[in-house]
């Protein structure tokens, strides 16, 4: 392992102190440490001032500080938190590490295309320096082209990819780059930097209803979450597609942020699956689909602005001012549809959907309004706090069918159906749509085809307390076999 006198280790979405590979490497390698994380203004200005993601950060890093400074005190050293910059990333970070003297900087792998093109002009800054930019795997269990078929290319299948995954699978993947042992390498903070984690108002935010939520930030918020889920993760196959059953983890945002290792999520499910528990089995499945749609963002980076299938860009999406129209009904939670406005209430309320409800309400924008999956894929990454550029593409181009392992564009969601099927009881709905809680548990899924007396006693008048359904779905199917009938002709 080559040594330096002081290295720099710049944290990303890997907003933890402990089990970091770039910051075991770091601190393994130096003599002396110094942590930065950077909000950057190439990502934050162009956000709506609030911001449930930026908040979440911010919580993380106060924790992260609070820790790097315990774990600095334990070895005699005072004062090594995190130097914080509200900055343009790809010229703070030469100019940081430039102006601390360092001889290398370290961090984690970030596969979205404008990470890289940020890190690669930050390495070739770096590079003219004389400045070595060392980065490592971190994200993932298997990135980029680790798991390949047997004829060396990249898998565009899930059901493969997994198997070839978990062929590949040994005990080294997931064992945990430790940091606690190696903290004497880090370094007080210079006098320039010794200034708190800045305040939302200082970056220009606003508070959200976060602190409301059931979404701890940082190592410790992921802990808890986690502690609570291996209770009942045995049941997770069994409860994970009902919106109104805390059947998931919950901890996307962290695993998007880093506030957790995927290592140590891996780590706990891979022996259950061994055993045969098949709700451990399940959620490592999960686990698996996302390193396949982030070798799939590495692979085809065509996805990101494009159909994964060619052909599918032949689509002729509605478009025009009844689309918008139907566009902001969809956005605000007015279809007419409620498990749809169900989802929609929860994504704009707290910054989080169900899973379930993701494909429920992707499938009804594209083939029910007949709308482009994109315009819905910008939507969740305005509104999801666990966005992640990789995981959101590839679930929109499922359910458009247009991306890799996708649903045949035949297969259309019925939105009635899925309600009656994942929220039998109307739990869900009344939750987030209380205007309709008198209905009956048969009616809540369509009030629209409830008697007229039911909606009356129920204080529901259709137009006036709930909206009529925007779309007629067996019309809507229709228009859409026939608009997917290009894609049928090209095959």
């Amino acid at each position: 392992m080559q040594r330096f006198d002081s290295g720099l280790m710049w944290f990303r979405r890997d907003l933890r102190a402990t089990d970091n590979t770039a910051l075991h490497h770091a601190l393994a390698s130096c003599r002396r440490v110094w942590c930065v994380f950077v909000f950057d203004r190439d990502i934050l200005d162009p956000l709506p001032r609030a911001d449930r993601r930026v908040e979440f950060i911010r919580e993380s890093l106060v924790e992260l500080d609070a820790r790097l400074r315990e774990m600095g005190r334990e070895q005699g050293v005072e004062d090594a938190g995190l130097i914080v910059l509200h900055d343009s990333a790809r010229h703070a970070i030469p100019a940081l590490a430039q102006s601390l003297g360092v001889q290398a900087v370290f961090t984690n792998h970030d596969d979205e295309p404008p990470a890289l093109a940020r890190d690669a002009r930050v390495l070739g800054d770096l590079a003219h320096a004389g400045i070595i930019l060392r980065s490592f795997k971190d994200h993932v269990v298997f990135e980029r082209r680790e798991v390949l078929t047997q004829a060396g290319g990249s898998f565009g299948v899930f059901t493969p990819y997994k198997n070839a995954w978990l062929k590949a699978l040994r005990d080294e993947h997931l064992k945990a780059w430790p940091v606690e042992p190696l903290a004497a390498a880090l370094a007080p903070r210079p006098a320039s930097h010794a200034r708190p984690v800045p305040s939302l108002q200082d970056l220009g935010f606003e508070p959200t209803n976060l602190s409301q939520l059931p979404m701890p930030a940082g190592a410790s918020g992921a802990q808890r979450l986690l502690e609570d889920f291996v209770q009942r993760i045995d049941r997770y196959q069994e409860t994970r597609d009902f919106p109104a059953v805390k059947g998931p983890s919950y901890l996307s945002v962290h695993l998007r942020f880093g506030t957790v290792s995927v290592r140590q999520l891996a780590s706990l499910a891979w022996p259950m699956h061994l055993q045969g528990i098949a709700g451990a089995s399940n959620w490592l499945s999960e686990l698996i689909w996302r390193d396949f749609y982030h070798q799939i963002m590495a692979n085809f980076p065509h996805v990101i602005e494009r159909a994964f299938k060619p052909e599918y860009d032949r689509i002729a999406f509605e478009q025009g001012a009844s689309a918008k129209a139907l566009f902001e009904a969809w956005c605000e939670g007015r279809t007419g549809y409620p498990l749809v406005d169900a989802a929609m209430a929860q994504i704009n309320h707290t910054g989080y959907m169900h899973n379930r409800l993701r494909m429920v309400v992707a499938s009804f924008l594209v083939k029910d309004l007949g709308l482009h999956w994109q315009w819905g894929e910008r939507y969740f990454a305005e509104k999801l706090i666990d966005f992640d550029l990789a995981a959101n593409n590839g679930g929109w181009q499922w359910a458009s069918s247009s991306g890799c392992d996708a649903q045949p564009y035949f297969r259309i969601f019925n939105p009635v159906s899925q309600s009656e099927k994942f929220d039998p009881q109307g739990k869900f709905i009344r939750r987030y749509l209380p205007q309709l809680a008198g209905l009956s548990d048969k009616s809540i899924h369509a009030p629209w085809a409830a008697p007229a007396m039911e909606r009356l006693s129920a204080g529901v008048e259709l137009g006036r307390d709930y909206p009529h359904p925007v779309v007629d779905h067996a019309l809507a199917r229709e228009k859409t076999l026939e608009r997917y009938a290009v894609v049928k002709k090209a095959a």
